[in-house]
């Protein structure tokens, strides 16, 4: 008589390794975008486009460097959306959000720590310039990659009930278009100019509102135009998940 012998604690199936990479991939993203965040970057246009609430115009992309993670974290919350279902999704969402926090405690703590007087050592105004300003990024990435996703995977399953599982692209774009859009008003609103309020700081006056709705709007067009390059990386997703890992979407929610 033979008796099966019991599966090891480490085997998981091909889809649960998947999960776990996307899982792993989208927590890296955000802890990536969190400390590089604190970076602004300036893509002149080459033209103006007038802005309706100023008498200014926009002239060149301005936004964080740590939004540009953010397009993959949304691909990945909308594959596993569409593989795995929303609450697996929500989940990613959840578990990458506490890396995140985990990594800001990290970082308070070491900016506490005793600092070794050697001259082979980073100064303490360094270390503090880089991780002690980039506190109020942080927070708004975190802020913003949390609404952001649930947005994401409460629009992506509103199209694909709507649209009966079909059109890919549709329910994937779409929902990233819109969600992305909340993103950057969150990210630069609590970074510029409610962190600001909070906790003043002579040398970083809160960012006007004026600013603040056309740093958003100058990042969103970055991210608008980079949610529709995405779309062929979407498709190539849904194959590999597919073949590879041998997952069939999810059928769309009743509500």
């Amino acid at each position: 008589m033979t008796t099966s012998q019991p599966a090891e604690a480490h085997a998981l199936s091909r889809p649960q390794k998947a999960y776990v990479w996307l899982a792993c991939l989208s927590a890296a993203c955000l802890l990536v975008a969190d400390v590089v965040g604190i970076k602004l970057f300036s893509i002149p246009l080459g033209f103006s486009i007038p802005v309706p609430w100023g008498d200014g115009s926009i002239r060149a992309i301005e936004h964080t460097c740590g939004m540009l993670t953010f397009p993959i974290t949304f691909i990945i919350t909308d594959l596993v959306n569409d593989f795995y279902g929303k609450k697996a999704a929500r989940r990613i969402a959840y578990i990458s959000l506490a890396m995140g926090m985990l990594a800001f405690g990290i970082m308070n703590l070491a900016q506490a720590m005793p600092r070794l007087d050697a001259p082979y050592n980073v100064s303490q105004e360094a270390f503090d310039a880089v991780f002690g300003s980039a506190k109020g990024m942080y927070i708004a990435s975190m802020a913003a990659y949390l609404v952001g996703s649930l947005a994401d995977i409460f629009l992506f399953g509103v199209l694909k009930r709507l649209t009966g599982g079909r059109y890919i692209w549709l329910r994937a774009t779409g929902s990233t278009i819109v969600s992305q859009f909340v993103d950057s008003v969150v990210v630069s609103f609590v970074a510029f100019h409610l962190w600001r309020t909070l906790y003043p700081d002579p040398g970083t006056p809160p960012a006007p509102l004026g600013e603040i709705l056309k740093i958003a709007a100058t990042g969103y067009l970055l991210k608008f135009c980079l949610a529709l390059a995405a779309t062929p990386v979407i498709y190539l997703g849904h194959g590999f998940l597919r073949v590879a890992c041998g997952l069939t979407p999810v059928a769309p929610s009743p509500r």
